[in-house]
């Protein structure tokens, strides 16, 4: 249990009714009827996420890979690290090389989990597995279908200069970074 985590937690909201209102390919949006800890019952809706997987992957050189992708959402491209969501049944480290292999064409040799992250707890139940990669080795993209980006090479000091100056936005991504800084140099 974490340091915020309380057993009878005061703080606690206790589930009366869950029903599932929208349920798609990937997200799944739920309403529950909840009660507060002054008693009143209100409504919440949030979104069931799968998980997903965030790589920071180091060259011998100290180089990250960072991908540019365009997302929808934003009608934007984005520099982000590798990452994707968890298959059902698959552990969080099989996705991580999973996804590494598919997205980059590289492989790792040593792997290090650095965390997790919640990217969205106002209305969403994801959760991301960080993990650092080095010893890569290179296989050979595999993108899935449909997708399409560009690879590219930053040493921690220029990712951390891209955080700032506002060419990396994306949250896991920072997150990530965060996490990794104390392993990278």
């Amino acid at each position: 249990m974490s340091s915020v985590e309380k057993p009878n937690d005061p703080l606690q909201e206790t589930c009366l009714q869950a029903r599932r209102v929208f349920d798609g390919i990937l997200l799944k949006v739920d309403r529950d009827r909840v009660r507060l800890p002054d008693g009143r019952e209100v409504l919440r809706e949030y979104i069931r996420h799968p998980g997903a997987v965030a790589v920071i992957a180091q060259h011998a050189d100290g180089r990250i890979i960072f991908e540019r992708q365009f997302r929808h959402p934003l009608r934007r491209a984005f520099l982000e690290l590798p990452a994707g969501k968890i298959d059902p049944g698959e552990e969080p480290l099989a996705a991580a090389r999973r996804e590494l292999r598919e997205e980059t064409g590289f492989k790792a040799a040593d792997w290090r989990r650095l965390g997790v992250m919640h990217p969205c707890i106002g209305y969403s139940d994801e959760h991301i597995e960080i993990f650092l990669a080095r010893g890569l080795h290179e296989t050979g993209q595999q993108w899935d279908e449909g997708e399409f980006l560009e690879l590219l090479a930053f040493t921690p000091g220029e990712a951390v200069t891209a955080i700032r100056d506002g060419r990396i936005t994306d949250g896991k991504t920072i997150t990530a970074l965060f996490l990794a800084l104390p392993f990278l140099s």
